[in-house]
């Protein structure tokens, strides 16, 4: 059994650690499979999602939201996803095979994805939930393979499968973050991070109710 196991992790060709769990992993196989995994066994996986046709190329875990990924892959699409779910909560169709995706580092709804055609896709579910806020043609004879965001500035670096790197500033609608607010019946601060969790909540609630739609 272990034997086995080893062998499908072989086969893996993206993975990502959890931001505030150190030894919880996720890895995508060339297979369409994800598998979460945990530094502490090495012959099973903790969970499984089976949600790609074709190879994961990349995975990241949201940066505000600890049990929210996303995954991309060569299948054309992009998928969030609930760690605790087998199957995936939203899907996007980007039309071309996706070679990375990344959070932003200030929002728990803002992502972008970079295509085989050259393009940049970033998303902000709480704007739009189907569609791009913005898509870029940022090369035509090259595969754009990575992308991330600047941790503090707002712009995001590009790369080519021609080993060139194209910086991207981002428009200020994209920009947006929760401001820290009292809470009037409290009197206590809500900060960033919870604010951004329960926005990313909400978004997922209503994806989850449009899939299955509760019975009369």
């Amino acid at each position: 059994a272990e034997e086995a196991a080893l062998g499908a992790l072989a086969s893996g060709c993206s993975f990502d650690f959890h931001k505030e769990t150190p030894h919880l992993f996720v890895v995508g196989t060339e297979e369409g499979y994800i598998h979460k995994c945990s530094t502490a066994y090495n012959s099973q996986y903790l969970q499984s999602y089976d949600g790609h046709q074709m190879a994961v190329y990349s995975l990241k875990w949201n940066h505000l939201h600890t049990h929210v990924f996303l995954s991309a892959s060569a299948d054309w699409t992009v998928k969030l996803w609930d760690a605790k779910s087998p199957k995936s909560i939203m899907t996007f169709d980007l039309n071309n095979s996706v070679g990375d995706v990344a959070w932003a580092p200030y929002s728990s709804t803002v992502f972008a994805a970079v295509t085989a055609d050259g393009k940049v896709n970033v998303f902000d579910l709480n704007e739009n939930k189907h569609e791009p806020m913005c898509e870029q043609k940022v090369v035509r004879k090259a595969k754009l393979t990575k992308i991330a965001f600047n941790p503090k500035y707002p712009v995001i670096l590009v790369g080519d499968d021609r080993g060139c790197v194209t910086s991207l500033k981002l428009s200020p609608n994209l920009r947006k973050t929760s401001a820290p607010y009292q809470d009037p019946d409290t009197g206590k601060t809500v900060d960033n991070k919870s604010q951004e969790v329960k926005k990313l909540d909400a978004i997922i609630e209503i994806a989850l109710k449009s899939v299955s739609p509760e019975e009369p």
